[in-house]
């Protein structure tokens, strides 16, 4: 099995392709999931934010870049273990709800 920080780059090296090929919202999807994995880590947390910010810009996502402007600001949280586990890291939810970690990425947050 993959250590946690292999599984992180493998979900934002999909989402990177995914980005230069213009699949945007697909991209996103692998940017939350890097983001469930790299809370832990204060750099990791800070990458899938700006690759969230990133789509924000390019879809023209006003919410979205405040957004993660914003949240890039908050993973300095990280740096204390404060952070709410399984959160997605989208504008879409709030950057203080826990939720659900998808079951296959458990097993690397254990």
């Amino acid at each position: 099995m993959e250590t946690l920080a292999e599984k992180f780059q493998s979900e934002l090296t999909k989402g990177r392709q995914l980005f230069e090929n213009k699949d945007y919202n697909r991209a996103f999807h692998h940017f939350e999931r890097a983001h469930i994995l790299g809370q832990p880590s204060y750099i990791r947390h800070v990458r899938s934010h700006y690759w969230m910010l990133r789509v924000g810009l390019k879809i023209i996502d006003f919410r979205e870049v405040v957004g993660q402007i914003i949240r890039i600001l908050g993973s300095a949280g990280s740096l204390f273990g404060k952070y709410p586990v399984g959160n997605t890291g989208g504008a879409n939810v709030s950057p203080f709800k826990p939720m659900p970690i998808p079951d296959d990425l458990k097993p690397y947050l254990e």
